[in-house]
């Protein structure tokens, strides 16, 4: 029997992995990177009316004309980029499938990619099924910045850069400073960038989301990748989307009309609304989540964890070395078994080994659960 290489030699996710030993030993699971909250009852309301009323067919494959307008408008009300909704917005089944679309479509077999590390787990592996050469640069901690050598990482062999901002799982917000050097060093190449932007709206402390393909000259070479599940918190819904010049977004459509072809009506219609009148939402959901950050900051730091600053995202990273021998993984192991606490060793972010003294908690969470969190802990340290 034989299988595709690249995925038969992947093992169980560490984010299974985690949650299954958390639920084994009834442990408060800040690993997983999901809120435990609904987003709002009206953009349900109206996928639920949809539902019921039908009709419950095939949806165009592009993305309802509803959804693709209120996406337009969403981006230049935002970032004053216009996006043709006809021609240059795509409805995907979720940000990942977009994610793959784009990266199937934009990178031939042999064609370099370069990946930021720390980087969502789903990149690499969609990367090397495309038949890509996959090149991949370090940010360094604690200040996780696109310094030289991510930029010099950038040549005129570099077909697609994969860009991370607000980065998962550091929880780093690129700053225009950042921005700017990354679009300078792009100038040497013919590289298309896929921006994955699904925190936009997840940003703390009064820091931008800034956009690469709003800088002069980069709109042509971005497609930008978001997701409605960040913004509203519906996450189980699966609706993401790629906008983009059109030359880019019709070849990334081209793959997805062979990956899921469309997504569920009822949800884009849901969403659609959601843009339309109910953006509030995420900014009280910042708003909420930056107090959680901060709980959740204080509590680790008085513990003797070193935080390093979560400047968007679900996420904020520690450092452990303070307290144990040990590398990440056996840490977290034995923070669920003994403390009752799961969270995600950073190092399962870098391909091929990264440093080993960081771990990943998720404070999208209800405030209380986070306040048992640091109850747990406290026992489990101060006993130890």
């Amino acid at each position: 029997m034989t299988a595709n290489p690249v995925f038969a030699a992947l093992g169980t996710t560490i984010f299974t992995a985690m949650s299954a030993l958390a639920a084994e030993h009834k442990a408060v699971n800040l690993g997983q990177g999901f809120p435990d909250q609904d987003g709002p009852q009206e953009i349900r309301a109206v996928a639920a009316q949809a539902l019921t009323e039908g009709p419950n067919q095939y949806p165009p494959m592009r993305g309802m004309m509803e959804l693709r307008r209120a996406l337009s408008r969403h981006a230049r009300d935002f970032y004053c980029l216009d996006y043709d909704p006809e021609h240059e917005v795509l409805v995907t089944s979720g940000a990942t499938e977009a994610l793959a679309g784009a990266i199937f479509g934009l990178v031939g077999r042999g064609d370099e990619i370069l990946l930021i590390a720390p980087h969502y787990d789903a990149y690499r592996p969609i990367a090397e099924a495309a038949g890509a050469v996959v090149k991949t640069v370090p940010l360094d901690a604690p200040d996780w910045r696109l310094t030289d050598a991510v930029l010099k990482a950038i040549t005129p062999k570099t077909r697609a850069v994969l860009l991370n901002t607000p980065v998962n799982p550091i929880g780093r917000v690129f700053d225009g400073n950042e921005m700017k050097a990354l679009a300078a060093a792009l100038e040497k190449s013919d590289a298309v960038v896929i921006c994955d932007e699904v925190y936009e709206h997840l940003t703390y402390d009064g820091r931008p989301h800034i956009p690469l393909a709003a800088l002069p000259g980069l709109r042509e070479r971005c497609v930008r990748i978001g997701s409605a599940g960040k913004i509203f918190s519906l996450t189980g819904w699966k609706v993401g989307w790629v906008e983009g010049p059109r030359a880019l977004v019709d070849v990334i459509a081209n793959v997805h009309q062979f990956l899921t072809f469309t997504t569920p009506g009822a949800l884009q219609l849901g969403v659609a609304h959601g843009l339309a009148h109910e953006m509030d939402f995420p900014v009280g959901l910042a708003a909420r989540l930056e107090e959680n950050r901060d709980l959740l900051a204080r509590g680790l730091s008085g513990l003797g964890f070193e935080v390093l600053p979560a400047e968007g995202t679900y996420f904020l990273t520690a450092r452990i070395d303070g307290l144990t021998n040990e590398n990440d993984r056996a840490f977290c192991e034995r923070m669920v078994r003994e403390g009752g606490v799961a969270a995600i060793p950073l190092s399962a972010f870098f391909p091929g080994g990264g440093p080993e003294i960081y771990v990943r908690f998720a404070f999208c969470k209800q405030r209380a659960v986070i306040e048992e969190a640091l109850m747990r802990l406290t026992r489990w340290l101060r006993r130890g």
